[in-house]
C-alpha cells in the first residue's frame, strides 16, 4: 500500500520574512486606523465638524498607501527571481501560521492579497498564492480591552430609567448633557410598549464604541425581551449651546436600515475585533450583506473581498446572462447587470460623443471624488475593481458587442473568460425617470408626487454636502427599495463653492430674446437655475408637484445663499431619519413623565 506524501517542510527564510512583513503592514495599517477612529470621539465632544470630516477623508486613503509601502519595501529588498513559484506557495503558508492568534485575520488576508496582486500577474490570482477565499475563521474571537465588543445591561433588575441612564453614561462623553433626566424619559417612553412585560431573559445589548458619522455620535445595540429583539440607535447631537442631547431613538427595522446605508459616509468607530462587531449587527440588520457593513464601518476594501466572494458564489448558482441595463444609454458610461443579482456594472467608454468634454481619468476623479466625500444618504457608494474576469458564456452577444464598440481598450477575451480591466459595481436602483413614467401611466399620483418631492429634497441635500450634480436630468437619478431618491451620475459632479449661480440678463432687444445661443457671456462654472425647469418641468403634473414643494430651486439667489454658508465654514444638519421622530418635535405643551416616578 502506498503511503501517503507528507508535505514538505517549510524551510525558505525569504518566504517567512516576506510574510512577517505584509503582517507587519497591515498591523501598521490598522494601528493607524484605529487610531484616526479613536480621535473622531474628541472631534465629536469639541464640535470639530470640519476636522471631523477631514479626518474621515483622510481615513479612506491609509488602506491603499499601506499597501504601496508593503509593495515598494518587498520590490526593494528582494530580486524577481527570488521569488519563485515556490516561494509564494510557502509564503502563503507562513502567513497562515503568523494569523494564528490574530484578532483581524480575515483583514490580514485581505491585505496580503492586495499586496500580492500589486506584484503578480493575474495569471497568479488562484487559490495557491492568495486568499481567494478565506483560511482563519473568525467566529468566537472577541475584545478583550479596554471593553468586550458589546455591554449587556437587564433593565429588570436595575429599573429601566437607571438601566438607560447607565447605558448613555458608561460611555463616558466629555461634553456634559444638557438635560440627560428629560432625553431618557422619551427614550424610556419610546420603549416601554416593548418591555410592557419583562421576560426573565429582558436586557440590553450595546456595541461598546460609539458609531461617529458627521455631526452625530450613535449609540447602537438591540433590546431582548423573551423570544423578541428590537434594534435601536440613539443619534446624540450638539445642541445650540454645545452641549449634548439625544435626538431620538431609532427603532423600526428600514431607519436602521437607511442607517447603515450604502448612500452615507463611513462610520467613524473604534473596534478592536471588527468580525464581532460585524456579526452584532448582523443581528440587527439581517438583510444587509457582511460586505456593505464592513464598508460602511470605513473598511472598505474588505467590504469588496466579501463582496466579489458572494458575486463569485452567485454565478455559480444562476445561470442568468448579464445583459444591458434599462434605462437611458448614457454617454459616459455603459451599465450593465445580471437581472438576478442586486447590482449593475458601469464601465466607462474610451470615447464620448458632444456635448460631453472630458477624459477617462477625470471622470475616475469624480468617482473618487464621491468615495471620500460625505454622500448624506443621496449618492450611492461604489466599488471600484481592475481586471475582473467574467465568464464569457453568460454575456448576452448585444452585450458583447456594445462593450467592444463602447471599450475596446477595457474589454479582453482570454479563453473562456471575458476581462474587464476596469469597472465599477453599484447598488441597482429603479431610474427616477422609468419610476415617474410608471407612475404616470398607472395613474399613481401619489407615487408621482413622492418622486418629485424625494427627487428635490435630495437636490437640497446634495447641497447641503456642497456638491453640485451638473446633469440634473431624472435619469441620473435613482429609487432605492426605501423610496428614497439617490444620485448616481457622477462624471459632471462640481462643488457649490466652485460655481457661480447667476440670474439670466434681460435681452435689451427682440433679436436677442429670440435668438438661438445665449446673448450674454457664459464662464464654465457658470449656472442659470432659471432654465432648470426647461428641461426637467415639460411635463405638466410633474411641474405642478415640483413648484409646490421646490419652487426656490429654479431661483439664483436660493443656490448662492446656500453657496455663502458653506463658505462660511457652516456644516449643515442632514439627518439619515425622518424630522417627525425627532424629540425636539415634540410639542411643548406634551408633559414628560419625570425620572424620579418612573420605575
Amino acid at each position: 500500500m502506498t503511503q501517503p506524501a507528507f508535505p514538505k517542510l517549510l524551510s525558505s527564510q525569504i518566504a517567512f520574512d516576506i510574510a512577517r512583513a505584509i503582517l507587519d503592514g497591515f498591523d501598521k495599517h490598522y494601528r493607524l486606523f484605529r487610531q484616526a477612529s479613536r480621535e473622531a470621539r474628541g472631534h465629536f465632544e469639541r464640535g470639530e465638524w470640519a476636522v471631523a470630516q477631514e479626518a474621515a477623508r483622510e481615513r479612506i486613503g491609509y488602506y491603499d498607501r499601506r499597501v504601496q509601502e508593503c509593495v515598494h519595501l518587498l520590490e526593494d529588498d528582494y530580486a524577481p527571481e527570488d521569488l519563485t513559484d515556490d516561494v509564494w506557495r510557502e509564503l502563503k503558508l507562513h502567513y497562515i501560521g503568523l494569523l494564528t492568534r490574530h484578532k483581524r485575520p480575515e483583514l490580514a488576508e485581505t491585505f496580503f492579497n492586495s499586496v500580492c496582486c500589486n506584484i503578480l500577474h493575474r495569471r497568479y490570482f488562484n487559490n495557491e498564492f492568495i486568499f481567494v477565499r478565506p483560511v482563519v475563521s473568525t467566529e468566537y474571537i472577541d475584545a478583550e480591552e479596554p471593553a468586550p465588543t458589546y455591554r449587556v445591561y437587564y433593565p429588570g433588575a436595575e429599573g429601566m430609567r437607571f438601566t438607560l441612564s447607565r447605558i448613555v453614561t458608561d460611555f463616558q462623553f466629555a461634553t456634559a448633557f444638557a438635560d440627560l433626566p428629560r432625553d431618557i424619559a422619551r427614550v424610556e417612553e419610546r420603549l416601554a410598549p416593548f418591555f410592557a412585560e419583562m421576560a426573565p431573559n429582558a436586557q440590553c445589548q450595546v456595541l461598546s464604541s460609539p458609531f461617529f458619522r458627521n455631526k452625530a455620535a450613535y449609540l447602537v445595540g438591540k433590546a431582548i425581551n423573551g423570544d423578541r429583539e428590537l434594534p435601536f440607535a440613539m443619534p446624540i447631537l450638539h445642541d445650540h449651546a454645545g452641549q449634548l442631547l439625544i435626538d431620538t431613538v431609532l427603532m423600526e427595522q428600514e431607519q436602521i436600515e437607511t442607517l447603515f446605508s450604502f448612500t452615507r459616509a463611513y462610520f467613524m468607530v473604534d473596534m478592536e475585533v471588527p468580525s464581532a462587531c460585524v456579526q452584532f449587527l448582523r443581528t440587527l440588520l439581517p438583510r444587509k450583506p457582511r460586505s456593505e457593513l464592513y464598508t460602511v464601518l470605513g473598511l472598505q476594501k474588505q467590504g469588496k473581498t466579501a463582496f466579489y466572494r458572494d458575486f463569485l458564489q452567485h454565478l455559480k448558482h444562476s445561470s442568468d446572462l448579464f445583459e444591458t441595463a434599462p434605462g437611458i444609454r448614457g454617454l459616459v458610461m455603459l451599465v450593465f447587470t445580471l437581472p438576478s443579482f442586486p447590482y449593475v456594472f458601469k464601465v466607462i467608454k474610451d470615447f464620448y460623443p458632444p456635448p460631453k468634454d472630458t477624459t477617462r481619468a477625470q471622470v475616475k476623479e469624480k468617482y473618487l471624488l464621491v468615495k471620500n466625500h460625505d454622500r448624506v444618504g443621496r449618492m450611492a457608494d461604489t466599488l471600484e475593481y481592475s481586471n475582473v474576469a467574467f465568464p464569457r458564456a453568460r454575456f448576452a452577444e448585444a452585450l458583447l458587442a456594445e462593450l467592444k464598440h463602447h471599450a475596446p481598450s477595457l474589454v479582453e477575451e482570454e479563453g473562456d473568460q471575458l476581462v474587464i480591466r476596469h469597472l465599477y459595481i453599484e447598488r441597482r436602483m429603479t431610474p427616477l425617470n422609468i419610476w415617474l413614467t410608471q407612475a404616470e401611466q398607472a395613474g399613481n399620483a401619489a407615487a408621482l408626487e413622492h418622486g418629485v418631492v424625494e427627487y428635490g429634497n435630495a437636490i437640497r441635500d446634495l447641497v447641503a454636502a456642497n456638491i453640485f450634480p451638473g446633469d440634473m436630468l431624472y435619469k441620473n437619478f435613482g429609487v432605492t427599495r426605501h423610496r428614497r431618491v439617490v444620485f448616481y451620475d457622477y462624471d459632471e459632479i462640481e462643488y457649490i463653492t466652485d460655481c457661480n449661480f447667476r440670474a439670466i440678463p434681460a435681452a435689451r432687444n427682440e433679436e436677442e430674446e429670440m435668438a438661438s445661443e445665449p446673448w450674454y457671456p457664459v464662464a464654465k462654472h457658470d449656472v442659470f437655475p432659471e432654465q432648470f425647469g426647461q428641461f426637467l418641468l415639460g411635463n405638466p403634473n410633474i411641474r405642478r408637484s415640483f413648484l409646490r414643494h421646490h419652487a426656490e430651486l429654479l431661483t439664483p439667489q436660493w443656490w448662492q445663499a446656500r453657496k455663502e454658508r458653506i463658505l462660511d465654514g457652516i456644516v449643515e444638519d442632514v439627518f439619515p431619519y425622518p424630522q417627525a421622530i425627532r424629540f425636539c418635535n415634540i410639542p411643548a405643551s406634551t408633559t414628560m413623565p419625570s425620572p424620579e416616578t418612573m420605575k
